[in-house]
């Protein structure tokens, strides 16, 4: 029975920081800062969408049918997550020096938005996010490794 608690309690943990993680991806994808017409602002978004999506199926029965997959999902996020950062923290762009932001914005965004992201440095909230999906990650992969269950 214990067992079972352990699995349950590591479950709700893995989901409340996937549902922290996912809304602050949505809310800085889509917020103020015009990132959403930005390679970096989609990423964050669709990501945003896919772990709030996983968090709430962590609190649900249907939590069982992901098995041990939910553990290398929740490093894999935070990997993404973390290699995003990584890229706007290095290029100091939002669209990673890419310059794919041609046919998306339109024209009136265009100029006001990449002087709006330019120099915009690493989301250090995000990093520390990502960091903590990265060890729950870790924990619920080992958890379902050496237990059966998860």
């Amino acid at each position: 029975m214990e067992t079972m608690n352990t699995n349950d309690t590591t479950r709700q943990y893995g989901a409340a920081i996937a549902l922290v993680s996912g809304i602050y991806s949505l809310l800085s994808a889509t917020g103020g800062t015009g990132m959403m017409g930005s390679n970096s602002g989609l990423l964050m978004a669709l990501l945003g969408v896919v772990v709030v999506v996983h968090g709430v199926v962590l609190l649900t029965p249907y939590a069982d049918r992901l098995g041990s997959a939910s553990g290398p999902l929740m490093i894999g996020y935070s990997l993404v997550m973390l290699l995003n950062q990584a890229l706007v923290g290095v290029t100091g762009s939002v669209n990673w020096g890419m310059g794919m932001r041609s046919g998306m914005d339109g024209g009136m965004t265009g100029g006001m938005g990449s002087t709006m992201t330019a120099g915009m440095g690493w989301d250090f909230g995000m990093v520390a996010l990502a960091v903590l999906m990265l060890i729950s990650g870790v924990i619920m992969t080992n958890r379902s490794g050496s237990e059966t269950g998860m």
